[in-house]
């Protein structure tokens, strides 16, 4: 960091650092307490029966959102902004889809199955996820209610009146897709609940390179127009080669 960077930050001693650093360690215990509260009353949420069966393409061929569960009891389901004819998914989305990756193996030997849902067909999101070298399944609903039920997509007659329903609110949207993370659970007796589901940045949390930034001086340094991720982050294969 140059003279010019620091200029705001004090310059102090060891043990004057020290005490600053547990004044702040007070208030990070403070809100590890109120995560762990707030992840309690999440667990606690009422659930809604999922009453409508809704098909899904696969690589095995067509799938009900019962069999997405492999088995298990849980199902996270990834909202990935991949509209029919698009060149490629969403930077955003897959930003997310890299950290949520390596997740896989430890999810399904702890009773979570994961899948990425699109609306793109199968053929284009496959394509797309050979490129980008993920092994998370990845399904098109192109034929189902799906997205739309689950408030991730919006019919061209719904952005047109300005007031389309994302994020428990009613906002103003241009594009047919936005992203979220959705989860199901599945009884003994098959029936099947929606539990939860978060949208814009409610899945912050499981892009852990912000939770790293979020630790270094300089912070997410988005300065750029749009004062998020999109001022920086690319499609990890589009990156130059010395960073």
């Amino acid at each position: 960091m140059s003279a010019h960077d620091r200029t705001s930050q004090r310059i102090v001693s060891r043990d004057e650092w020290l005490a600053a650093r547990k004044e702040l360690l007070t208030r990070e215990k403070e809100l590890t307490r109120l995560r762990d509260d707030l992840n309690a009353k999440r667990r606690a949420l009422p659930w809604v029966k999922v009453e409508k069966e809704y098909v899904f393409e696969t690589l095995e061929g067509r799938k009900t959102l019962a069999e997405l569960f492999d088995g298990r009891s849980q199902l996270i389901v990834h909202h990935f902004m991949f509209g029919p004819g698009w060149e490629a998914g969403c930077i955003g989305c897959s930003f997310t889809a890299d950290h949520i990756e390596s997740t896989r193996v430890h999810l399904e030997h702890h009773d979570v199955s994961l899948v990425r849902v699109s609306r793109a067909p199968l053929d284009e999101i496959e394509a797309y996820r050979k490129r980008m070298s993920w092994r998370v399944k990845w399904v098109s609903s192109h034929d189902s209610d799906f997205n739309y039920d689950y408030r991730v997509s919006f019919s061209p007659e719904e952005i047109a009146k300005g007031a389309v329903e994302y994020n428990y609110t009613t906002t103003d949207v241009s594009i047919e897709d936005l992203s979220g993370l959705s989860v199901f659970f599945r009884d003994t007796s098959g029936d099947i609940f929606h539990t939860y589901s978060t949208y814009g940045r409610g899945d912050e949390l499981v892009d852990s390179t912000y939770m790293l930034l979020d630790m270094t001086p300089k912070g997410r340094n988005e300065t750029g127009p749009h004062h998020n991720l999109m001022d920086w982050v690319k499609r990890h294969d589009e990156y130059e080669v010395a960073g």
